[in-house]
């Protein structure tokens, strides 16, 4: 079993190991780059949710992939996972699903006389979650110790799980047959939600002529090694963020607390993942400092699946998604841009 590592940073993010030293802005530009042409050889046309998907791995969040079943939610789950080397683990979930599936189990050792843990699927860098909310609360709620202290605890006794350790879970809309709402507290612990939408006329004529043939995801292979992963997730973690964005920033999510439409708004948690995030997509985009464009493109992504619409709000919209997307909008566009200086 793996050791705790010993690297405990200030913004609320995991730990890494000591030893692990970032990268030059430009390296890690490079293979951002890199690692999203590799996931673009097989996901057609979803540039957006591709750096989105990317800047979450790299600001060691989780991820929630939402909507209806065939758009290629696993697909990018999938290519995203293949892109680095690291160690990969799926979980299809299933109403049947048991938590020891997930976590592991303890079994008892007749040769030995004693108790052995036996790891399950959630211990691994990468860990998809097909189709999560198909199976139950409780099975659900076996992720939650998991995704917040990267840690299992079967029996009393306590397992830390590897370093990277990202969930990148899918999951079809609450109202498909067969699923189950995610618990509040759960939705908390992904860093953002995104949806694939359906491909342009393009994108789906060029699927007809390639994966046709063969399977693209076959013959995709690792462009980065987990050693770069790893430097690159400790360069997210030095790029620069002015006191007046970190502001910003807490001014948005601030305002989601209060809003009159607004139920439940998003906690201190996604303060500190919208700002992680933003660190991210400044890495992506080849800048070490977070600009305020940065906040407001990850503002729905990253707080949208936290917030709850009163039974009023939603009576007036037809779709509760369409309504948070206008209610954050409306927080982005009112709150207080700040000057745009680096450092």
């Amino acid at each position: 079993m793996t050791s705790l590592p010993t690297h405990a940073p200030t913004d609320g993010s995991p730990a890494l190991d000591a030893d692990v030293e970032g990268m030059p802005t430009a390296e890690a530009h490079r293979l951002a780059s890199d690692i999203i042409r590799n996931v673009e050889s097989v996901i057609d046309g979803k540039h957006a949710a591709v750096r989105t998907a990317l800047t979450v791995l790299l600001a060691e969040g989780h991820l929630l992939i939402e909507d209806v079943p065939g758009v290629g939610k696993t697909m990018l789950a999938k290519a995203l996972a293949r892109s680095v080397h690291a160690t990969v683990s799926r979980i299809q979930f299933t109403p049947d699903l048991l938590p020891s599936d997930v976590t592991g189990i303890s079994v008892y050792n007749q040769a030995d006389r004693r108790f052995e843990f036996k790891p399950g699927a959630v211990f691994a860098n990468i860990v998809i979650g097909d189709e999560i909310n198909r199976a139950s609360p409780k099975t659900q709620s076996a992720l939650l110790e998991c995704m917040e202290e990267r840690q299992v605890t079967v029996d009393g006794s306590t397992y830390p799980l590897s370093s990277p350790f990202t969930v990148i879970a899918t999951q079809n809309p609450i109202e498909m047959e067969g699923t189950y709402a995610l618990p509040e507290a759960q939705r908390d612990r992904f860093m953002a939600r995104i949806s694939m939408g359906y491909p342009d006329e393009g994108a789906e004529l060029s699927m007809l002529s390639t994966r046709d043939i063969s399977n693209p995801l076959a013959s995709l292979e690792a462009v980065v090694s987990a050693a770069s992963l790893r430097r690159m997730m400790v360069s997210v973690r030095n790029v620069y963020v002015s006191p007046s964005v970190k502001e910003y920033a807490v001014g948005i999510v601030r305002a989601t607390r209060t809003h009159p439409d607004l139920r439940l708004g998003a906690s201190p948690r996604a303060t500190l993942q919208l700002v992680r995030a933003a660190k991210g997509l400044a890495l992506v985009s080849g800048r070490d400092f977070v600009l305020p464009d940065d906040i407001d493109e990850l503002a729905l992504p990253v707080l949208g699946h936290r917030l709850m619409p009163t039974s009023r709000a939603l009576g007036h919209h037809q779709h509760g998604d369409e309504l948070i997307a206008d209610l954050v909008g409306r927080i982005v566009d009112t709150a207080v841009v700040p000057p745009s200086n680096t450092r």
